[in-house]
């Protein structure tokens, strides 16, 4: 093993750091984690299947992807670019774009998978 790689422990402290960054810096993480904690949470009131649950936790993942993702990129670009200049902005912009449409796609999926089983619970028989 090469000596400069870190080891699987270092790794995932490493990958732990960066997510308590996100959390630490992004405010929009607290309301994705809040968003995440209220899905799994009706999800369960609703004894959902499995197949909606791992819909449901790819449409959960992909927003926090994005999220990290983008935040990545805003800090790679303010390395790059301290100074304000239209391509770093477009840069930004889009990667703003994507958790949009992350979380858009997510809520939708949402709707999809728990709308019918919690219109029937809230409905009543």
């Amino acid at each position: 093993m090469n000596n400069r790689s870190p080891s699987r422990a270092a790794a995932f402290r490493y990958a732990l750091r960066g997510w308590w960054h996100v959390l630490r810096t992004q405010r929009n993480a607290w309301i994705h984690a809040s968003a995440s904690v209220a899905v799994i949470l009706t999800a369960v009131w609703l004894r959902l299947d499995r197949l909606s649950w791992a819909v449901l936790f790819l449409a959960i993942g992909a927003v926090w992807m994005a999220e990290f993702l983008n935040t990545a990129l805003e800090a790679v670009v303010d390395l790059a670019s301290p100074e304000h200049h239209p391509l770093a902005r477009v840069g930004k912009d889009v990667g703003a774009a994507a958790v949009l449409i992350a979380a858009a796609t997510s809520a939708a999926v949402g709707l999809l998978v728990m709308g019918p089983p919690l219109w029937e619970r809230i409905a009543g028989p």
